[in-house]
């Protein structure tokens, strides 16, 4: 690898030539980040750069004394000599990819993205660059996403179904993007939507940023206002019909089981294996990724131009050995991403 733009230290991806890191692993002096994912965004940064889209959602993983500077996509901004600037990534609200420039050789790191449209951030843009560090989380043939109006019917119909039984709906969705891509894609006219509180602090970011979605409520505060009625006769409880959606982590957890009647859906991209739902032993299980499938991460890289390909988390030997047997210089960088397993309930946040 280039030792002039980036390379691989012990605390992740760094630019000797602008003294930063991208998405470091580890707590660094000054921290240039592609989303708000904890597996991309640590806390503990000297000085952190952003997109500004993801400004309130950096705020809300960081914490109120984390020192944020956010600028808009394509605004370049001067490290010792190194442009920066981001562009839309697609993945999640704020995702961007990270283009740096210096002495006429530009480099792009991607970290995550996904090239289908989706209502809840800007859409993936395609950069021209020498160098094209991807991600490569679902690398394989196998990995296809279908239409969101398709999939988000196949929702809708699911939802239905178990209102007409009298059921609750739980959607299992990580609570940064993916469950917030949910909520604009179903069909809200359907019954109430409830949330776990991690999804519902996310969700008001998401408000915060002029991102539009449905109205949601935090299970909580119905379980609240029903705990301060005291003794006597408790009002009906209202999941029959509803939507609930939740991070991973809750599923067959003490939580879940206060919702009666009910059937459970997984909304991940590893869906698109029949092993994966068998191993998450829910009803449903939806394919919906916010990373890139097959065929768009071999458009992403062929729009950028590069004649070099670094691939990282996920499949990365595959999308690098098929780059290479098509005539480009491809190989493996390897890195802690996709790792989140706290956040994400052990699946990683595909």
């Amino acid at each position: 690898m280039s030792v002039d733009l980036i390379t691989l230290s012990e605390d992740g991806l760094y630019c000797p030539a602008g003294g930063f890191h991208i998405d470091p692993w580890n707590a660094v002096p000054r921290a240039v980040l592609t989303h708000a994912h904890s597996d991309h965004a640590r806390w503990g940064c000297g000085k952190y750069l952003v997109a500004a889209p993801g400004r309130h959602l950096f705020r809300t993983r960081l914490g109120t004394d984390a020192d944020i500077t956010a600028v808009p996509h394509g605004e370049p901004v001067d490290h010792n000599g190194v442009r920066v600037s981001f562009h839309p990534a697609g993945h999640v609200l704020g995702s961007a990819q990270i283009r740096l420039e210096h002495r006429g050789e530009v480099w792009v790191v991607t970290g995550d993205y996904k090239l289908d449209p989706d209502p809840t951030c800007l859409p993936f843009e395609h950069v021209r660059c020498h160098t094209f560090i991807t991600e490569s989380t679902f690398a394989l043939p196998v990995y296809r996403w279908e239409r969101a109006d398709v999939l988000f019917g196949g929702v809708n119909a699911w939802w239905r179904a178990n209102k007409a039984a009298g059921a609750c709906s739980i959607v299992y969705a990580y609570a940064l993007g993916k469950a917030q891509r949910v909520m604009a894609g179903v069909d809200a006219g359907i019954g109430p939507i409830y949330t776990h509180g991690a999804v519902e602090k996310v969700t008001r970011a998401y408000r915060d940023s002029g991102v539009a979605l449905p109205p949601t409520r935090s299970v909580s505060e119905v379980v609240t206002e029903e705990g301060s009625k005291g003794k006597g006769k408790s009002k009906a409880k209202p999941w029959a019909g509803a939507l609930v959606i939740a991070p991973p982590s809750a599923d067959g957890s003490p939580w879940a089981k206060k919702f009666g009647p009910k059937s459970e859906a997984f909304a991940s991209g590893w869906m698109c294996v029949r092993g994966a739902r068998r191993r998450r032993a829910v009803d449903r299980g939806f394919v919906l990724s916010d990373h890139a499938d097959w065929p768009g991460l071999l458009t992403a890289v062929r729009e950028s131009g590069a004649g070099r390909v670094l691939a990282t988390h996920g499949f990365a030997s595959v999308l690098a050995r098929h780059l290479r047997e098509r005539g480009l210089g491809a190989d493996v960088i390897a890195t802690r991403y996709g790792d989140d397993a706290a956040d994400a309930g052990g699946e990683g946040e595909a």
